[in-house]
Formats: C-alpha cells, structure tokens, sequence
C-alpha cells in the first residue's frame, strides 16, 4: 500500500502544482493589467471628467457675468447714478435670482464701493487682505478672471468667483462685476468619483498649498506633508500632464494631475493601487480554495479508485477467480498463521485434502462449462459444511484443502465423512454432470514439529490411498502409519 499512497501523493503534487501555478499566473496577469489599466485609462478619463465637469460649471455662470460687464445699465449707472445703490441692488438681486448664484457683485473703481445684491458690502481697502484680488485683477491685463478665494462678509465657505473688467466708451475701467459660486458642487463632485472610482480628487495652487479637498475626509493641507510628495513638487506644479508613483506608510499610490487655466490651479487626481488590486487579491483567494478543493476531491477520488483497484488486484491475487475461494498462495500465509500461532498456545490444528472424482470425465464429457458448475457448487457445498472458523481454499483444478481450527484428527475425519455425503448428496452437481459426483479426502492432524511441507506430504499420501482404494472415501494419515 505504501507504493499505493506514493502514486497518489505524486499525482497530487502534480495537480496541486498545475491548478497553483496556472491560479499564480492569472493573478499576476491581472494585477499587471489592473495596474496598466488604472495608468493609462481609469486615472486620465477621470482628470478628463472632473475637468469636464468643472467646465460646464464654469460656461454658464462667465456667460453671465461678461453680459453683466457689458450691460449699458451698469455701464451708466457707475457712471452717473452710483448715489442710487436701491437700483444696483435690485439689478444685481435680479441676477442673482434669475440665475441662482451664491452671490453677484459690483466693485466701483470711482468710489471704491464693493455691492453685492444685499446693498454696500465694503470699500475696498489696500490693506485689507480680502481685497487684494481687486488690486491683483485690475493691474492684470486680462479682461476677466477665476479665482477661488474667501470673503468672511459672505460666510466660511471657498467661493468660485469669476470677474470681468468693465470699461467705459473710451475704454477706461471703471469697475469690476461678477458672479460668485460656492464650491459645495465641487465637494459632492470629489465625494462621488471617491465613493464611487476609489480617487481622492482636490486641487493644488502653484505652491503645493491644497485649495479645495472634500471636507471631512481629506485633511491634508499642503502636498509638502507627505515625505514622497513634497520630492515630485516641481514635477507636480508643471503645465505638463504627467503620472506620478510613490510609497506611503507601505502603501503604493498612483497621482495624475492637470492644470486647469480657467482657474489657475492643478486637479490631482489619487489612487491608492490597493484599492483596486483588492478584488484581484480576492479573486486569487478564491482560486486558490477552490484549486485546493478540486485538488482534494480529485485526491480523493483518486484514492478510492485506487483503492478499489488495490483490493481488486488483491482479490485476484488472494482468491480463485471460478469458486471465490481463496487460492494456494492465501491458504500458505493461513498455514503460516496458525502454525505459528498453535506453537505459541498449543492449540490444535487439522487438515484435509479433497480431490473430486473422475473430474477429468465430467469435462471430457460436458465440457468445461458443466466442470466449472461443478465446481463451483462442490465449493459451495464445503464452504457450507465447515465452520465459519475454519479455512478453506482451491487448491488447484479439482482440488481443495481445508484448515480445521482447534481439531483433532478423531473430529476432523468426522468432518471429512460429513463433507463426502454432502457433496455425495449434492442435486445440483447432479443435474449439472447428470451423474453424481463424489469427493475423496485425506485428512492429518499437525503435529508439534510440523512445517508445511511435512503436512503436506502426509495428508497427499492420504489423500492419493483414498483414491487409490475405491474413492468416495475418507483416509487419514494414522490409518497408513498403522498400516506400515
């Protein structure tokens, strides 16, 4: 069996390594193309969506302001009705409304008057730091401007101006208008690709210094911050689009970014590789469980049918293939047993050898098939006589041998005599040869210094005197010691 065992081991060995290396190289496949996909097409369509995004929400509200920069009414009344601020405020109320902006705003060159639709929010002061992006834009020789930037008079909140120069008939600014949205949309919008792709999304000034992240979850304040980010600022702050790599805390993270000139800012698009190898990870989990499972299944099949066919082979080499019972080599290894086992516990042991009568006739005269019926039922009949403790095998051709356990030679003649009138009375055997079929026997008792071959020949000698004087009969081996 241990030859058995190795067969099955070394087919599973084999298997185990196949359905692993086949699961291995799928996995490292797909972590590869994972990666590839997340460079070249995940992370750019979403810089491309966000910027998208940002763009329409841009277009609409720079449309309203350049119309209110160029309205004839703003136009005149900063130039004669400034002392009126009811009619500035109803008109920039009215736009704010009609358009739903967070705010609209009027910065009066003349006077220096800041309106919003609530009326005179301020006037602009050179040392107020909330004012100097009306300095900034006014010395910019750009018609208009985005910035994202706070005014405490309207609330804690980052808000998307967007500010276009007004001019008079000869071309003199003579004031700034525009409209003012709250980023919140920007929020819900990294909120989302986050909740939904896996990005952290927020934008970069040309410093490092993070202008707007979504609340709550990305606390971080200056790229500076991260040890490996603050290396690639010169790269990051470039006009160029570019992919980035780098380890965090053990961690690996993929950055792309683009830099948005409407706004003068850079949109930094993250992704921790993690994230998105995760189910891959998963998968090869996965795969390799059920390679295993299949492995063991097939392992176990593989036993059993193995198995099976140790116990056939077994059973082919045990037992005679006709009658079923067990063949010369098995009836040895018994002989062996016992002998060895009587020695130890002085227990007594018989033999008898059967021979079937004029068996050679019953073939020559019905064939092979009748003989093999024949035997199988003379077979039958012993099996049936003997006790369950006994043992009996096919000796060869017409042949049988019978191991009585714990008999003497008195008993085991009786046995003999009661399996000669069995088989003598047999109706099948008799239907089968159409003539009865008898059986001779002889029988011996094994004595203390007995081996196998010296049984053997003293129960052959008794055996070949029954059939020598009439058959049919039973002699022992002490009737031909008396008769020497």
């Amino acid at each position: 069996m241990r030859f058995d065992y190795r067969i099955v081991f070394i087919i599973t060995a084999l298997l185990f390594t196949l359905s692993t290396s086949l699961t291995v190289i799928n996995y490292v496949e797909s972590m590869d193309s994972t990666r590839k996909q997340l460079k070249n097409s995940s992370l750019p369509l979403t810089v491309d969506n966000i910027y998208t995004e940002i763009q329409k929400q841009i277009i609409e509200p720079n449309l309203i302001a350049s119309m209110m920069a160029h309205d004839t009414f703003m136009k005149n009344w900063l130039a004669h009705e400034e002392s009126d601020v009811k009619q500035i405020t109803q008109y920039l109320e009215t736009i704010k409304n009609k358009y739903q902006m967070f705010t609209t705003f009027l910065v009066s060159e003349k006077s220096q008057n800041y309106y919003t639709a609530n009326g005179l929010l301020e006037k602009i002061d050179t040392t107020n730091k909330s004012n100097v992006w009306y300095l900034n834009f006014k010395n910019n020789p750009e018609m208009s401007e985005i910035n994202i930037d706070y005014n405490k008079l309207m609330g804690q909140s980052l808000i998307m101006f967007i500010n276009h120069k007004i001019f008079d008939d000869e071309f003199h600014m003579i004031g700034a208008t525009g409209i003012g949205l709250k980023t919140s949309y920007i929020n819900d919008m990294l909120k989302y690709f986050r909740q939904r792709y896996n990005f952290n999304v927020y934008f970069i000034n040309n410093t490092g210094k993070v202008l707007i992240s979504e609340q709550g979850v990305n606390k971080l304040e200056h790229i500076s911050d991260v040890p490996e980010l603050k290396k690639l600022i010169p790269d990051i702050i470039s006009k160029e689009r570019q992919l980035f790599e780098y380890t965090q805390a053990g961690d690996s993270y993929l950055l792309t970014k683009k830099y948005i000139a409407e706004l003068d800012i850079y949109l930094l698009v993250e992704a921790k590789v993690e994230n998105f190898t995760q189910s891959v990870k998963e998968a090869f989990y996965f795969n390799m469980m059920i390679s295993l499972l299949i492995t063991l299944l097939i392992t176990i099949v593989v036993l059993l049918y193995v198995k099976n066919i140790h116990k056939k082979l077994n059973d082919l080499a045990s037992n005679d293939a006709l009658t079923g019972l067990p063949n010369r080599r098995t009836f040895y290894s018994q002989l062996e047993y016992s002998l060895s086992l009587k020695a130890r516990q002085q227990q007594e042991l018989s033999l008898i050898f059967v021979d079937i009568d004029d068996f050679k006739l019953v073939n020559d005269s019905h064939g092979h098939d009748v003989g093999d019926d024949v035997l199988i039922n003379i077979a039958a009949t012993l099996k049936s006589t003997i006790r369950h403790t006994d043992f009996i095998a096919r000796w060869g051709g017409e042949e049988f041998i019978i191991l009585l356990i714990d008999t003497r030679l008195q008993d085991a003649q009786l046995i003999a005599e009661q399996l000669r009138k069995n088989v003598e009375a047999n109706i099948y055997s008799l239907q089968s040869a159409k003539k009865q079929i008898t059986i001779s026997l002889g029988t011996t008792q094994v004595c203390d210094n007995d081996d196998a071959d010296s049984l053997f020949k003293r129960v052959d000698k008794a055996l070949y005197q029954a059939k020598t004087t009439g058959k049919n009969r039973v002699v022992t081996s002490e009737e031909i010691a008396n008769n020497v």
